[in-house]
């Protein structure tokens, strides 16, 4: 066995006075490799507990460095992949922390990264797979060792294909056919992977594709739809899996999953079945094909999400399908409480997004027929299963924070997150300059971090095990009725839109068919807000339009209520709701409309999960406002000055100004306000550049917000675009909003489209004017945008829903404002002058008797 001959060989270099302890380690090692079974490797796992502590010398590192390799190909080899990544990650770290390089010339390559780059492949976990492989390829680059070089180009390329990177698959392809050394079989595949690229990606080079590569011509039969050819060539990978030397179960399951794929495309349905019970005899070999696995024999492989979304496709029992949804679930989660990068989490998001899709599906199938609200509340449990998953998980982890403020473990677990964010920025910026020295060493880091962050997470899980909202609906009901409000939440699907419409006494379920038409009423809407003209040029067509989309999203179904509580979805989150018109109208005075805005009060927020469990919210006008203006300059704000005037005459404010609107001040001082008001330009970004916002000396990125640690009650953000961004399935808009909610922030007012400067400075007067009256940001939206249009002095032009419909509130909605503290006091004062009243009768009535 390699494992043996290489610690034979470690062993023979060790000096004659080691020490017992390293001695202790080895022989510990030996032994448990001569006989690997689980009491052995129960009994390796009581000695690291006791050599552990002990280690201190560099060859008592080296020989615990050697049992965490052996510790985590046996892991790997029992499915316990995230415990094999953490024992590879350890290795990995005391061999660059202690430098064992000096002392041994171990390939630490082969033995230790390229297992770790396959396991965080396996897992889904792409960005640390990423980061390990550029590092070996780094180590290689600098040792010159062209044949490890090569492995890294053709990993790192096939990679990029699996995680849907196709130009930078193909890019690293090229540029690993460039290395010299290259043998005829690494060259084929990597011409393998770039042609798989370029049909992905239908490049004209595609259609040109001559291969005897049965992987390229199974993906070109796929890309012309010609389902049985693809069929051939996929018997022709198959069986040149099984002839290999190094036989890989999971390579074969994959095989027998895209076989099924295949058949179910061909409806042949009894095959897809027969080739997915394949897949499951490979990675569970004691497993019983004909009934679903047990839980508890699942374990953290992406083909089991694969097999389960399969199997769930073709049941014919809805009650089946679910249950087979629900273990790809249940691996999905598996996979993701590993996972500590954004990046990788956001793409098993969109996965689990598709497939929270299809079981919604199924419920309002038996919806129809059955008519029980218990379906409603399932439906909507797999609608919140995946939305904003992630902001979900951090708004959770600051809030469990807030409640242990001096627990070590989860200050230490916020340090590693904000490093592991300004770490991960310094990274884009590195890769952007081709500094590949400090990408390697950035790369590092954040393994580490990441590393670090998963022992930190098990130690937290024991410590705050998560409670399950078993009585969600019925506390969502009770807030609802307690804030007067209805709630309506929209699940934006690819096939169709689905509306859970709930008050405190009622459950509602619609779906909404996503067909041309409809799409195009949702794009069509939207474009009435890209110029200011676009409204007034035809007022009939848009208060026409906005009265139809007002119905088509079931809003005519909402009850009757005070406030309304919108959770929107998909392209619905650039939706002005209150714009939208709630009965027909032939006027074109926009004062006279009846805007929604009119009938309720609107409160948008992310997750009918986050608005649950939000705090309710506290008045504090104690404001820090961000004015960089930028005066004498073709970005000039003229109006941002009256702004600042508004906010100064009804709150308590502080003003950086001009050039000390400097992004830094901004930061430094914004714990001492409970408010902060930025007024300046902002960019919703590209597919290059992210959101960001302008300060006075430099921009503020959406990345660098998630290194924020904000408690602030409420940011607005008066500058344009802040809540449009790249749309990501089920985690929404990735937009300034987007980030300051991930900073910590509860109450957001922000802009949805490129704003009007004078518009906006009247809505902010308004606005501010009606907090300081009512002491909540959702009463002070509403009445600010109403009292806009019931202005005389603005012209009926100005008076578009363009100019004043931009600013949307996120957050709850306020019980208690100043007007209700108004009546306890009226009330207060009243009862006490009853008091005294009668406290003078009787006293007149007293001194009557004494006379």
């Amino acid at each position: 066995m390699k494992y043996s001959l290489i610690f034979l060989l470690l062993l023979s270099f060790s000096t004659a006075f080691s020490q017992d302890l390293e001695e202790a380690i080895y022989v510990a090692t030996e032994k448990f490799n001569a006989n690997r079974t689980a009491e052995s490797f129960s009994t390796l796992l009581k000695k690291e507990t006791d050599f552990r502590p002990k280690i201190k010398t560099i060859d008592e590192q080296l020989a615990y460095f050697f049992l965490l390799i052996n510790k985590g190909h046996y892991l790997d080899n029992i499915n316990k992949q995230p415990q094999a990544i953490l024992a590879y990650q350890t290795a990995w770290n005391i061999y660059n922390n202690h430098q064992l390089s000096t002392i041994t010339d171990y390939d630490i390559i082969d033995y230790c990264l390229k297992p770790l780059g396959i396991l965080y492949n396996k897992v889904g976990d792409y960005t640390n797979a990423e980061n390990t492989i550029k590092q070996y390829i780094f180590i290689a680059e600098k040792n010159k060792n062209n044949s490890q070089r090569i492995a890294g180009a053709i990993n790192l390329a096939q990679l990029y294909f699996t995680a849907g990177k196709f130009d930078e698959a193909i890019k690293v392809s090229e540029n690993g056919l460039q290395i010299a050394g290259l043998t005829s079989s690494k060259k084929e595949k990597l011409l393998a992977i770039k042609n798989n690229n370029q049909i992905a990606l239908n490049n004209s080079e595609a259609t040109t594709i001559k291969t005897k590569n049965p992987e390229v011509k199974y993906n070109l039969a796929l890309k012309s739809k010609d389902y049985k050819q693809a069929l051939l060539h996929l018997r022709e990978m198959i069986t040149e899996q099984y002839n290999k030397q190094e036989f890989s179960a999971r390579a074969i399951a994959k095989l027998h999953v895209l076989n099924a794929q295949l058949h179910l495309k061909l409806d042949h349905k009894n095959a897809c079945a027969l080739e997915l019970k394949n897949a499951l005899k490979v990675l569970l070999p004691n497993h019983d094909a004909n009934i679903l696995p047990k839980y508890e024999d699942l374990y953290a492989e992406n083909t089991f999400i694969d097999i389960f979304d399969l199997l769930g496709n073709i049941q014919i029992s809805s009650i089946n399908a679910l249950d087979c949804y629900d273990r790809s679930f249940y691996v999905s989660n598996l996979l993701t409480e590993n996972i500590t990068s954004q990046e990788a989490k956001l793409r098993h998001a969109d996965k689990n997004r598709k497939r929270s899709e299809a079981c919604i599906a199924i419920l309002y199938q038996d919806f129809k027929t059955l008519k029980t609200p218990n379906i409603i509340v399932k439906a909507l449990a797999y609608a919140e299963k995946n939305k904003a998953s992630i902001l979900k998980e951090t708004i959770a982890k600051k809030s469990l924070l807030q409640l242990h403020p001096k627990d070590t473990l989860l200050l230490r677990e916020q340090v590693l997150l904000t490093k592991q964010a300004d770490l991960t920025n310094q990274l884009i910026k590195a890769e952007f300059e081709k500094k590949s020295e400090t990408v390697n060493d950035l790369s590092y880091k954040l393994s580490k971090i990441s590393n670090d962050l998963k022992v930190l997470k098990n130690k937290i899980d024991l410590s705050y095990p998560n409670d399950k909202n078993e009585n969600f609906i019925d506390n969502l009901k009770q807030k609802l009725k307690k804030e007067k409000a209805s709630l309506v939440e929209y699940f934006y699907g690819e096939n169709d839109i689905y509306t859970f419409i709930i008050s405190d006494k009622s459950l509602q379920f619609f779906k909404l068919k996503r067909d041309k038409s409809f799409d195009a009423s949702i794009s069509n809407y939207i474009g009435y807000f890209n110029s200011p003209n676009a409204i007034n040029n035809d007022v009939s067509k848009f208060t026409t339009d906005a009265f139809k989309l007002y119905q088509q999203l079931k809003l005519n179904r909402v009850k009757a209520s005070n406030n309304l509580i919108v959770i929107p979805d998909g392209f619905l989150n650039f939706i002005p709701f209150e714009s939208l018109i709630s009965k027909k109208t032939k006027t074109t005075k926009y004062s006279k409309m009846p805007f929604l805005i009119k009938k309720q009060c609107i409160v948008y927020n992310t997750s009918a999960e986050i608005f649950l469990k939000g705090k309710q919210p506290e008045f504090d006008d104690h404001v820090l406002g961000i004015f960089p203006v930028f005066k004498n300059t073709k970005k000039a704000l003229t109006f941002s000055e009256d702004e600042a005037k508004s906010i100064d005459q009804f709150t308590d404010a502080k003003f950086l100004m001009y050039t000390n609107a400097t992004k830094k001040d901004a930061f430094i001082q914004a714990d001492n306000y409970g408010i902060l008001h930025f007024s300046t330009h902002a960019d919703a970004g590209s597919f290059s550049i992210p959101a960001n916002i302008e300060f006075a000396d430099d921009n503020l990125y959406l990345n660098e917000l998630y290194t924020k640690q904000l408690d602030n009650n409420l940011v607005v953000l008066s500058a344009c675009e802040t809540g449009i961004g790249k749309l990501n399935k089920g985690e929404g808009s990735m937009s300034l909003a987007r980030g300051f909610q991930y900073a910590g922030i509860d109450q957001l007012v922000f802009s949805l489209w490129k704003v009007n400067d004078k518009s906006t400075s009247q809505i902010m007067h308004n606005f501010y004017k009606n907090y300081n009256k009512f002491e909540s940001v959702a009463i002070a939206n509403q009445k600010s945008k109403q009292q806009y249009l019931d202005d005389k002095s603005i012209t009926n032009a100005k008076k578009s829903p363009y100019y004043w419909s931009a600013f949307v509130y996120y957050g709850t909605t306020t019980i208690k404002g100043k007007s209700s503290i108004l009546i306890y006091l009226l009330f207060t004062f009243i009862g006490l002058a009853i008091t005294l009243l009668l406290w003078s009768v009787i006293r007149k009535q007293k001194h009557g008797r004494q006379a």
